[in-house]
């Protein structure tokens, strides 16, 4: 990776690849995960630490058997699923086969059938189909170096058997590393059946070794993704200019255009449009809304028929209401604004409530921060803001004042009046424009 990041903590789709394993491993409801961490293990640990997660160390790198080894005295469950954590898109569904396999007397064991197995471990099967042992890439001869199937190193085993196979491997090998495929053969001469089951997508099975094949994985996921809202009635313009970066719940008719990121846990409802060039993070639009293009919205409730853009910002802490309307290079944070409400354009509107059907003009700001302290601005229902106000925090107006534009409103403004802040015009006859100082 020639990265200072441990490889494991490299994201794809917003999140490290060891991340995507453990939520895969979370689905399958396991009594434990046991996380064998060695390089960069305190920032894997920092980044990662959960209640339900138990993290080992390997000290010394000394191969895949090796780091079972270390997890081994920990474990207490009767069947062991080993993952990888460079390998982030291994599915639920391919693992719940897997694990159908395991048994007191058999193993199971997760292959697959490569153009290029270059790289890969071998599986070795006698004349009567059956897997009789894996041989590392490394160590194969000619023969067995023309195998296409190969093995992903994901195992599900009865554990009562697996401590004393690990207790017996030995690193009498080119790499000079204990091997966990040399468990397979172990089992052989046990008496154990090694069944095999496989991906349905060779992608599942893919690890990232450098930035090339993190990329790869990336693009992968979000076609992936992409393939998921489409079958749940998501329109994407382009499915190669989409991308998933958390957990999406979508109704029918959506509409999505290009360039569009949905972050961390985003709820899109039916009939929603969302339009080109759009980041839309942890945040709700209700059925029918219309994002345009350009636009950036984060911890936002955006109520039925709402909209907002091209070039909207709408920050943690925003709500709008039915049919509200939040124009071109606007931007709200903790705002709330209520029904039919309007800011249409070049307005900044923070710790603010708006009633409904009120009306902000252009260039309108709230003063909320007086350098240490913020403070809101409440505007009754149909309020009607003028254009390039500064409404200084705290301050209420209440349902049905008026601002005359270029005010600074400093103070509160009851029902129905007009309130005007801003000085009297003085126009000065014979005005003499000031001359730029010529230099010598």
């Amino acid at each position: 990776m020639r990265s200072a990041l441990p490889k494991v903590l490299h994201p794809v789709a917003g999140n490290s690849m060891l991340g995507h394993v453990i939520h895969t491993a979370r689905q399958l409801d396991p009594q434990r995960i046991h996380v064998v961490i060695g390089h960069g293990a305190e920032a894997v640990r920092e980044r990662l630490a959960a209640d339900d997660l138990n993290f080992v160390l390997q000290d010394k790198q000394l191969g895949t058997g090796h780091a079972v080894a270390q997890a081994v005295p920990f474990i207490e469950s009767d069947t062991v699923l080993i993952l990888y954590g460079d390998v982030p898109l291994i599915e639920v569904e391919t693992l719940q086969r897997l694990l159908k396999l395991a048994a007191p007397q058999q193993l199971g064991l997760l292959t697959v059938e490569l153009d290029d197995p270059t790289g890969y471990g071998r599986i070795v099967r006698d004349a009567a189909g059956k897997v009789t042992a894996i041989v590392e890439h490394k160590d194969t001869n000619d023969i067995e170096r023309a195998i296409t199937e190969g093995n992903t190193g994901i195992l599900a085993l009865p554990f009562e058997r697996l401590g004393d196979w690990v207790s017996r491997l030995s690193n009498n090998n080119s790499q000079g590393e204990y091997y966990l495929t040399d468990v397979i053969a172990m089992a052989v001469s046990d008496g154990l059946v090694v069944a095999t089951e496989h991906p349905h997508d060779t992608m599942e099975v893919q690890g990232a070794n450098d930035r090339k094949q993190l990329a790869e994985l990336e693009r992968h996921y979000q076609l992936r993704a992409a393939r998921r809202l489409m079958a749940q009635g998501v329109t994407l313009r382009d499915p190669a200019r989409f991308d998933v970066r958390g957990e999406v719940t979508v109704g029918r008719d959506v509409l999505i255009d290009i360039n569009v990121i949905l972050e961390g846990k985003v709820v899109i409802e039916d009939d929603v449009v969302i339009g080109p060039n759009c980041v839309i993070k942890d945040s709700t639009l209700r059925k029918g809304v219309v994002i345009k293009a350009n636009s950036h919205i984060e911890g936002a409730i955006l109520g039925e028929g709402s909209d907002a853009g091209p070039f909207a910002r709408l920050r943690p802490g925003t709500v709008l209401e039915a049919r509200a309307h939040v124009g071109n290079f606007v931007e709200l944070k903790n705002a709330h604004m209520g029904e039919d409400a309007k800011a249409g354009h070049l307005t900044y509107l923070g710790d603010a409530e708006i009633g409904a059907r009120t009306n902000i003009g252009a260039g309108t700001i709230t003063c909320n921060y007086d350098g240490a302290n913020k403070w809101k601005t409440v505007l009754g229902e149909d309020v009607f803001i003028g254009s390039n106000n500064s409404l200084v925090a705290p301050v209420d107006i209440c349902a049905g004042a008026t601002t005359a534009a270029g005010s600074t409103i400093t103070q509160n403004v009851d029902k129905a009046q007009l309130a005007v802040g801003r000085a009297r015009q003085k126009n000065i006859d014979g005005w003499k424009r000031p001359e730029k100082i010529k230099k010598r």
